[in-house]
């Protein structure tokens, strides 16, 4: 069975329904499915999943757990070889931005997944929830792992999935956190200030302390090898105790 699917003979006995499939998979990955079967079950939300005799929900979520994983190492290990010189927290939080699930929902429909599921859905009657194409997004990429592997999922989240990205209007996202701060503080007519508490280590190696303060209350404590650094991570924290929207 494995020679007829790397020589792509399966494809002989597909009705007319799975050669649609078959094609649609190729149109968004490159290549034919090996196994037509996990793609059908990526394409299975859990409303239109039915259940086993032993009450199991056979649906999409076990894959859109696995491509979750897979999804999140590529993107770690595209943004640590990009960004060699910035920090932890930088990094975490630019990756957040890429894999939310607004972004991973326009991007599912961008390669063609809407209309993929359209094939599966056929006539039935489906309400899919806000993070529809993200979900199956996700579940898709675990099909491709179990389908082809490891290399080829990451070959095709880099070529066909991260240039739907916008990776700098994320990076300004990310970054911006001290422009929300000021911008909340002149519309709430709030006093704000920075103010450096310690600066640790040595020559080589700093960090420093800051707080933030509204009104002469401190608000949130951030730190950082630069002074810059540490009001943007004083800001983020702020933003997040203030709930301010990002």
């Amino acid at each position: 069975m494995k020679l007829f699917q790397r020589l792509g003979l399966h494809t002989l006995f597909f009705n007319t329904k799975d050669k649609r499939l078959a094609t649609s998979i190729k149109m968004i990955t490159g290549r034919k499915p090996l196994n037509l079967s996990l793609y059908r079950l990526a394409l299975t939300p859990a409303g239109l999943g039915e259940e086993t005799h032993k009450g199991f929900r056979i649906s999409n979520e076990r894959l859109e757990f696995l491509g979750d994983a897979v999804l999140g190492t590529v993107i770690a290990e595209y943004l640590f070889k990009k960004f060699p010189y910035r920090d932890e927290g930088f990094l975490t939080e630019t990756r957040s931005k890429l894999v939310n699930r607004e972004t991973l929902n326009e991007v599912g429909i961008k390669i063609g997944l809407k209309k993929t599921l359209e094939q599966v859905i056929d006539s039935r009657q489906f309400i899919g929830n806000k993070s529809l194409y993200g979900d199956i997004l996700e579940a898709f990429l675990g099909a491709v792992y179990l389908d082809r592997g490891y290399h080829f999922t990451k070959k095709l989240i880099s070529q066909r999935i991260l240039i739907h990205m916008d990776l700098e209007e994320m990076i300004s996202t990310v970054s911006n956190y001290k422009s929300k701060i000021i911008e909340w503080s002149q519309k709430e007519s709030k006093q704000i200030e920075y103010k450096v508490l310690q600066i640790n280590g040595n020559q080589r190696y700093k960090e420093f302390v800051v707080e933030l303060t509204v009104n002469g209350d401190s608000v949130a404590q951030g730190k950082g090898p630069t002074k810059k650094k540490a009001e943007q991570e004083a800001s983020k924290n702020a933003c997040e105790t203030l709930h301010i929207t990002i």
